[in-house]
């Protein structure tokens, strides 16, 4: 199973490369994919390069999702059945 997370582009670099924020936190990742990209613009990641662009709001939904994820599995399978 892929799975590809939204980041915020922050920085454009040589070679196609930038700088991304991903909820706070910022990676180095390859941008030769997808063209035009521009400082603002929110793309879907997946294992350091930009697949696409993405609809800020639908980013932002994503993420929160995410979270939602992460926080579920820190509770053990038994709390959910009472």
């Amino acid at each position: 199973m892929c799975l590809a997370i939204p980041a915020e582009v922050i920085e454009l670099m040589p070679g196609s490369m930038g700088r991304v924020s991903i909820d706070g936190i910022v990676k180095v990742v390859s941008l030769a994919l997808v063209d035009d990209v521009a400082v603002g613009d929110h793309v879907l990641l997946h294992v350091g390069f930009a697949l696409s662009r993405i609809d800020p709001q639908e980013a932002a939904e994503t993420l929160a999702l995410l979270k939602e994820m992460g926080e579920l599995a820190e509770f053990e399978p038994a709390e959910f059945l009472g």
